[in-house]
């Protein structure tokens, strides 16, 4: 799989979270000094971890099965250009959220979302909306007072859902399957309100998550 934005607090979260699992991970990012010392990072503390560093978002995504876009929301249009040719019937994982500058509100349409922004620009590729509703921080903190946080899956191929739900699995959060792609409004409002609860009550080191609890 292609992590496009590895070096960003999320993307080294979730290239260090799954090489726990037996995934080939292709580490993406323009800055080349970066992307190299997170992949010596990786190696230092699993040396049989099968990843590599490429600083081409379209040819990691030409290798890979499963591409993981790790960037600012404002950036995913330009990226989404470059790897149009060959993401076409692969699993592309969208885990911005489309944030206003003061974290006050979501910048899409009511009737949108950021994930179905991106399956409209490519609509031959499974979309996923996974990892929105978690910090960086929540990777190496994934139980809160005994309680695992919970992580959010919506898609519209069921397979490719699955496939996503067990890469949630390995990174260590329990893996909630929540509907189709629409549901991804609510995920990102969601984010947003954990975000801005976050500010308001200062959790320490943005460790927070959410948690469905039933009978």
């Amino acid at each position: 799989m292609a992590i496009i934005g590895a070096t960003g607090k999320m993307g080294s979260a979730i290239a260090k979270g799954l090489t726990s699992g037996n995934y080939r991970i292709l580490l993406c990012a323009t800055d080349a000094e970066k992307n190299q010392s997170l992949y010596n990072d990786i190696i230092k503390q699993n040396a049989s971890a099968d990843i590599e560093a490429l600083n081409c978002s379209m040819q990691a995504s030409w290798e890979a099965d499963i591409i993981i876009l790790a960037v600012p929301y404002a950036l995913e249009k330009d990226i989404v250009e470059n790897i149009r040719e060959v993401a076409n019937q692969k699993i592309l994982v969208s885990i911005s959220n489309p944030l206003n500058s003061t974290y006050s509100e979501l910048t899409t349409s009511t009737n949108s979302s950021a994930a179905e922004e991106l399956q409209k620009l490519l609509p031959n590729t499974k979309v996923v909306k996974a990892f929105n509703t978690t910090f960086a921080g929540d990777f190496s903190h994934s139980i809160i007072n005994g309680q695992q946080i919970d992580s959010f899956i919506v898609g519209n191929n069921e397979e490719a859902v699955q496939t996503v739900s067990e890469m949630v699995q390995t990174v260590g959060f329990n893996p909630v399957i929540a509907g189709d792609l629409s549901v991804s409004r609510t995920l990102e409002a969601m984010q947003l309100l954990l975000i801005q609860m976050t500010m308001k009550n200062n959790y320490p080191e943005w460790v927070a998550g959410w948690k469905i609890l039933h009978n």
